[in-house]
């Protein structure tokens, strides 16, 4: 799960014409992909920060699918947990994904993500979401919120949550052989 996700950076990285490292895996503390983001615009480091959680999404949901097929519980436990861990890469809090996403995105937008992060608490009931809010909330108050707003960035946050809370939530609900 970990390399799909760090693939995904790296082949949006490649896909823009930039240079980039295959992915360094750092045991117990997850793995990252070293490429050259000097001098390139906010929006281009936020996509590139939010292609790792995407292609996480990709194989959590090819992960529940199987699980739909087969109701083998291996992959529903694949599926949560790869799920779970890229919802945890977008709290916006420095190193983590989310943390470099969220530079890309006005105050405004970023009052967004608090209310979408809520509303995603709220309806499918995943704790996980309170603390993306709480790290959205705290970068209402950094200095590094950009003037311009940047809506394909924040539609492209918006729905790299709703898809891995939809996938937790498909796999978790109750009544699913799952839980």
């Amino acid at each position: 799960m970990i390399l799909i996700h760090e693939m995904g950076h790296f082949i949006d990285v490649k896909r823009r014409g930039l240079p980039a490292e295959m992915p360094v895996f750092l045991p117990g503390l997850g793995a990252y992909v070293r490429w050259g983001a000097l001098g390139v615009p906010l929006e281009t480091r936020a996509a590139v920060s939010l292609a790792g959680p995407l292609a996480g999404w990709f194989a959590a949901a090819v992960c529940a699918l199987l699980w739909f097929h087969t109701h083998d519980r291996i992959w529903a436990a694949l599926a949560q947990v790869g799920a779970w861990l890229n919802i945890l890469n977008l709290i916006p809090v420095p190193i983590l994904d989310g943390g470099h996403a969220i530079l890309a995105l006005s105050k405004a937008e970023r009052m967004v993500i608090i209310g979408a992060s809520l509303a995603l608490w709220l309806l499918l009931q995943q704790e996980l979401f309170i603390l993306v809010a709480a790290g959205a909330a705290w970068r209402l108050f950094t200095k590094d919120a950009p003037p311009d707003p940047s809506p394909k960035t924040t539609a492209y946050y918006l729905t790299a949550l709703t898809l891995l809370g939809v996938v937790r939530w498909l796999v978790l609900a109750p009544g699913s052989v799952a839980r």
